[in-house]
């Protein structure tokens, strides 16, 4: 598995927009481009960190080519609720330990 994190500084007032945004991309790079989904933290009221699952490296650098047209309406909204959006650093994971959680 191969794992991006990010760093997010989101502007005031703006943390419902980003989290809807946040969803709306997520779901949508899961769905099209193979992604294993995405996890989003709150450190405090404007800063969040994400990290995201892909099945290895070369699918994350071939994804973003199959979006829809609904995407770039995402991004832009993603983009003018946050002061900062970035990759704070990629890796590979070597173990995984995490439960995994049970659907009711």
């Amino acid at each position: 598995m191969y794992i991006v994190l990010y760093t997010i500084t989101v502007k005031p007032n703006q943390e419902d927009n980003f989290i809807e945004a946040w969803k709306g991309l997520t779901t949508l790079i899961y769905k099209y481009e193979g992604s294993l989904g995405s996890r989003l933290h709150k450190k405090d009221a404007l800063n969040f960190f994400a990290y995201a699952q892909w099945p290895d490296k070369n699918t994350f650098d071939n994804a973003g080519n199959n979006l829809p047209e609904e995407a770039n309406s995402f991004r832009s909204i993603m983009k003018a609720s946050c002061e900062k959006f970035e990759v704070l650093e990629k890796f590979e994971t070597i173990e995984d330990l995490l439960k995994q959680q049970q659907s009711e």
